[in-house]
């Protein structure tokens, strides 16, 4: 078991009890945890903001919420966990029959030990989420029902962290912060995304890496609208979310389909022979549907495990950190470098020699490969890339056609550029 998933997992356990919403000071929470792993530009945008089609909502916070019976006991408690209570839920403060109260309690039939997640971000609603077999016990009668929140004219909060990079050229990896305690869906996105800024930061990578930790849907709507006069920066993207669980890796391409990240990840899954699935973008998911509308049309495709709502704990309390392990965030953050890597090694090079094949022996370039176990291999990547090296293959294209393992292929570019037979 990797170091890097057992701290991972901590994290998910940490962030866990959090009370997470589009807008709020669990978001703002959670941005200072994630801000004792790697340092964050926390951005904060007014109510009533236009962001492209949308406006910024009221913030809303909860200090308390809770159905007592009638001697006063607690048989559904916010304070045991923030799934208990319906997202954005106004203020109520009533008694009331249960007939009455029926009426505004969500649960699970199937699942009846489970409590699910249900929000009304943009409709004045309350309401309380509850294990059936919880309401199967409550007897007919009156309870208090109190929901001590607020929806006041306040902010919402996303925040921004940046590798540099040698080049200003951007890759995304965005994830939501919004949810409350989901750990799959959610808290080991964020974990991996962390971990994946650090163990860049510990390069020089090509690319600037902008890691956005934003609320679901109208957090990255914000982020696009706020940064449109830049947008031609980002090159590639990758959202990260489900990243946790048991399943096999599943990879939904961009809207574009042929874009560079959906080369790659193809590549590095089926390089990796991991179980894994590729999948056609849908304008449905999570925030890949943003950054991939039709008036940006960027090249970000989605990394998840299990995608959403195709396991049975998908927004229920079953989504808990016994749910996600060490094992699967670490293998999901080595696929995310492994990506990362080719992304930062893929280039165009130009055959300076074309005129027929240039003598490597005399350059030494054959010696420079003694030792290896894989010295045919890597020499044959020397003529792959010389070959095609006209200014229009990249190095994936060289490794797909030649079937050679893209690192051999790029540390034969490597030695010719070094020879001076290529130029980037």
């Amino acid at each position: 078991m990797s170091a890097a998933g057992e701290e991972m997992h901590a994290l998910v356990e940490r962030l866990y009890p959090l009370c997470r919403s589009i807008t709020g000071d669990g978001v703002r929470a959670t941005l200072d945890i994630v801000s004792e792993h790697i340092p964050l530009q926390v951005h904060e945008v007014p109510t009533g903001t236009r962001v492209l089609d949308w406006t910024v909502p009221q913030e809303w916070n909860i200090r308390d919420a809770y159905i007592a019976d009638a001697s006063g006991n607690r048989v559904v408690d916010f304070a045991a966990s923030s799934l208990h209570v319906l997202g954005y839920s106004v203020p109520v403060s009533r008694t009331m029959p249960l007939a009455e109260l029926r009426d505004h309690l969500h649960t699970l039939p199937d699942h009846p030990a489970w409590v699910p997640y249900r929000t009304s971000y943009y409709q004045p609603e309350w309401g309380f989420c509850l294990a059936q077999e919880t309401l199967d016990a409550m007897p007919d009668g009156e309870y208090e029902v109190r929901i001590d929140s607020t929806l006041v004219d306040g902010h919402l909060t996303y925040a921004e962290h940046v590798v540099p990079g040698q080049v200003p050229d951007e890759v995304i990896v965005s994830c939501h912060v919004c949810h409350p305690s989901l750990a799959n869906d959610n808290l080991a996105g964020i974990a991996v995304a962390v971990f994946l800024a650090r163990a860049l930061a510990e390069t020089v990578p090509y690319y600037t890496y902008r890691f956005i930790f934003a609320p679901g849907t109208i957090g990255a709507i914000t982020w696009l609208a706020r940064n449109a006069e830049r947008i031609d920066r980002v090159k590639h993207g990758l959202v990260l979310a489900c990243a946790g669980d048991r399943g096999r890796l599943t990879y939904k391409q961009s809207r574009r389909g042929d874009a560079e990240i959906d080369r790659v990840l193809r590549h590095v899954l089926a390089a990796s022979e991991r179980p894994h699935r590729v999948v056609e973008f849908t304008p449905y998911g999570y925030d890949e549907r943003q950054y991939c509308s039709p008036g940006f049309d960027l090249g970000v495709g989605s990394l998840t495990r299990t995608p959403y709502a195709s396991y049975p704990e998908y927004h229920t309390s079953a989504d808990n950190p016994d749910f996600v392990s060490p094992e699967a965030m670490a293998d999901t953050l080595a696929v995310c470098r492994e990506a990362c890597a080719v992304l930062d090694r893929n280039r165009r090079y130009l055959n300076l020699s074309p005129y027929g094949e240039p003598q490597l022996g005399r350059r030494g370039l054959y010696d420079a490969l003694g030792g290896r176990s894989d010295t045919k291999q890597a020499q044959l990547a020397m003529l792959w890339v010389l070959n095609l090296s006209d200014g229009e293959h990249s190095l994936l294209d060289v490794a797909e056609r030649s079937g050679l393992p893209f690192d051999t292929v790029a540390d034969a570019a490597g030695a010719l550029h070094g020879a001076g037979l290529i130029k980037a």
